[in-house]
């Protein structure tokens, strides 16, 4: 059901997306919501938010090439979403921060989420020599390009803005990052 959630909120935000979509889309037995999340709704758009996040977090972990390649991952990973769904799906991350004033837990979800990113990145910044300062404005900085992108790709329907973030990590990651 938190698969389905995280899925459904890429296309349909976390308001447009309810229990009955969720039960449709993942075939879980009407009976399930309630046991498996008795906070409703709340709680539901936290968890889900939160799964999403774990699992770009794990992608971002796991990359053993050197940045520019993971610049590119992230990156081709992104437009191949966008593309394969004719731009109607995003970030579910970005889906659960937008909607905070509705579910403050998946608004919550979404900041630990997009702190744990950019604590992934600077890290990787840091092993290859950048400067504890820098790396964490620079993974800020990447975190921000994608997610920004993201918005602009869906809302134009083409992925230039996605493709001028990897032209210009490419020059950031040459500059600052010695692999």
């Amino acid at each position: 059901m938190l698969q389905s959630g995280a899925q459904l909120f890429q296309r349909r935000g976390v308001s447009g997306t309810s229990f009955a979509d969720v039960l449709q889309h993942s075939g879980a037995p009407r009976g399930s919501v309630y046991h498996h999340f008795p906070g409703g709704r709340e709680q539901f758009a936290g968890e889900a938010t939160a799964l999403a996040g774990d699992f770009f977090a794990q992608a971002l972990r796991g990359h053993s090439g050197d940045l520019h390649e993971l610049a590119d991952a992230q990156v081709d990973a992104w437009v191949h979403v966008l593309t394969d769904s004719d731009f109607a799906a995003g970030c579910p991350i970005a889906a659960g921060a937008v909607e905070g004033v509705l579910t403050p837990t998946a608004r919550d979800a979404a900041g630990h989420t997009f702190e744990q990113w950019t604590t992934i990145l600077s890290d990787r910044f840091a092993e290859r020599g950048v400067a504890v300062e820098e790396a964490d404005s620079l993974a800020l900085l990447v975190v921000s390009a994608i997610e920004g992108a993201l918005l602009l790709c869906r809302a134009r329907r083409d992925t230039k803005a996605l493709e001028a973030v990897r032209l210009h990590l490419h020059r950031l990651l040459d500059e600052y990052v010695s692999d």
